[in-house]
């Protein structure tokens, strides 16, 4: 198997990394908002939704 057969299963292997990362990130949001820290949690989306 050559590299570029490989390509395609290590660029879908990222990115579910990185979905499962967002969806990480925004419970540890969630959590850290309701416990009273909505500026940190605004500052947490706006960072998500620059990089998408």
């Amino acid at each position: 198997m050559t590299n570029s057969d490989l390509l395609p299963s290590l660029l879908f292997k990222i990115n579910q990394n990185q979905v499962a990362l967002e969806t990480a990130i925004i419970e540890l949001t969630l959590w850290v908002e309701q416990r009273g820290s909505g500026d940190v949690a605004k500052n947490v989306r706006g960072a998500l939704q620059r990089h998408q």
